[in-house]
């Protein structure tokens, strides 16, 4: 050991020997100051880190059958009495294990609203239904409705919409699944007074859906 070496290891241990002292010359025990010292660097230990937590089970977005798209109105045969027709576009999902082993999911959902022969620009609401599900069993549903507007000109009206704090009990988080579909009623004219809901925009990847017509 050089002199230089041997005078910071001196310097430590005088550092350390009055609490060493204190403790009654106590052999080398967690917690004793000259033992850690040398174990963590310094006479106390360090708080301890919490565990990384574990990668959440994170389905994709399912669409059931019969819910990526809404005619308005719903008994409209063929086009030629069609106003409109709400379909779902790119879908998302952002999964977040928690401490207590709890995931929070994130759903992203775009879509729009295309006018028919029969239908007139003007404000529309897109209703949309998100759903967590395990075993069959409904975790928690929420329901959204979405204000499109169709300019005067324009053949169709986008939306999106970001639906957050949805939450999967731990004991649910391995298996449970992401419900998306267009339900809670047909979309009509909303009333003149009744001003859009701002839109937002989907913050990650999206996974596409194909749209398909009832």
């Amino acid at each position: 050991m050089s002199k230089h070496a041997s005078q910071i290891v001196l310097r430590l241990l005088i550092v350390a020997l009055p609490a060493f002292l204190a403790s009654g010359g106590a052999g080398a025990q967690e917690g004793n100051a000259f033992t850690n010292l040398f174990k963590y660097g310094g006479t106390t230990v360090p708080p301890s880190q919490p565990a990384p937590l574990e990668e959440p089970y994170c389905p994709t977005v399912d669409v059931p059958e019969g819910g990526a798209a809404l005619r308005n109105p719903p008994g409209a045969t063929g086009s030629a009495g069609l106003r409109s027709q709400t379909t779902l576009g790119r879908l998302a999902r952002e999964c977040t294990r928690l401490q207590d082993g709890s995931i929070r999911v994130k759903v992203g959902i775009e879509g729009h609203v295309l006018l028919g022969p029969a239908g007139a620009p003007g404000r529309f609401e897109a209703p949309v239904t998100i759903s967590l599900k395990s075993s069959g069993k409904t975790i928690v549903s929420r329901v959204r409705r979405v204000a499109v507007a169709v300019s005067p000109g324009e053949a169709q009206g986008l939306f999106s919409l970001i639906e957050d704090d949805l939450m999967v009990p731990a004991a649910m988080t391995g298996d449970y699944d992401i419900e998306v579909r267009l339900g809670g009623g047909t979309p009509q004219r909303a009333p003149a007074k009744r001003k859009p809901a701002a839109s937002t925009a989907t913050s990650e990847a999206p996974v596409a859906v194909p749209a398909t017509a009832e």
